[in-house]
Formats: C-alpha cells, sequence, structure tokens
C-alpha cells in the first residue's frame, strides 16, 4: 500500500461543488492500494500514519505524531483520500501506465477498511469519495511531505 503524507495547517476535499471533508492541522494522507495489499498491511500502514513523528515540538523538532500535536494531547485532524495515481508508472513512453493499483473493488474495500480503523483510533477523521472527481484544497505546513510504501 502506498501513501503520500502531508503535514497541513488545513485541508478540504470537494465533490461536485460540495465540501465533503475537512481538518485544521493535521495530515492529509493520499492512499492507494496494490494488487498484493491486504487488511494486516493496510492496518500497518494506518498505525504508522498515526504515530509517526512528524510534528514540531517546542525547540522546532520532528518529535510529536498526530495524536499530541501540542504536548498537551490536542489531537491533529486526519484526511484520507483514495488516490490511484500514487502507482503511476512513466519508465515508458509519455502516458503513465496506472496496472500497479488494485482493482477498484479491492481497493475501495481496503480503502473503507483505513477509514473504518482511522475512526476507531483516531477522534478527527475526514475523507474524500473512492473513484469520485475530488478537489482538494490544502495549506502544506513545513512543507513536511513524506512517502510510505508498505510491502505486504
Amino acid at each position: 500500500m502506498k501513501a503520500l503524507l502531508q503535514r497541513v495547517r488545513q485541508a478540504s476535499v470537494t465533490v461536485e461543488d460540495e465540501e465533503i471533508g475537512r481538518i485544521g492541522p493535521g495530515l492529509l494522507v493520499l492512499l492507494c492500494a496494490e494488487p498484493q495489499d491486504d487488511e494486516a498491511v493496510a492496518d500497518r500502514l494506518l498505525a504508522k500514519v498515526l504515530k509517526l513523528r512528524i510534528f514540531s515540538d517546542a525547540e522546532g523538532r520532528l518529535n510529536r505524531d498526530l495524536r499530541d500535536l501540542d504536548g498537551a494531547g490536542t489531537p491533529g485532524g486526519l484526511l484520507l483520500v483514495s488516490q490511484f495515481t500514487l502507482t503511476a508508472d512513466c519508465s515508458r513512453g509519455n502516458r503513465p501506465s496506472f496496472t500497479g493499483a488494485a482493482p477498484a473493488a479491492q481497493g475501495r474495500a481496503l480503502y473503507d477498511h483505513v477509514v473504518q480503523q482511522a475512526r476507531c483510533l483516531h477522534p478527527d477523521v475526514a475523507t474524500g469519495r473512492f473513484g469520485a472527481d475530488m478537489q482538494v484544497a490544502l495549506v502544506n505546513d513545513g512543507p513536511v511531505t513524506i512517502w510510505l510504501d508498505m510491502q505486504p
């Protein structure tokens, strides 16, 4: 499973002119399932996302995770957005191939699983809409952008 994490001051997702998800300070996570992925891989990826220390402490060091943005237990927002284009293969020609992405049914099931688990583990979770044409707006913080590639 692939994920691109962006530390944000705020982020939102709009579908057909309707805002369907919004967070304040936290993480925007673009997710893509691959054919070999399963729920165990998705669970490991989510655990890593929640524990990754990429928020600054009082000294400016990346020492805080999403569950404790300010050192006083304040959780950050988590915006989960499906994005099959994270598997783009641009090695041949000028048109990317997305054959590395899981089939739609598997991708949806794994995305839904991550969302469900995230909502059980974290108090502030917003989402995009699987398979929709989405407009994602964000104010990147840092910028801090982290690539995760969780293998089975």
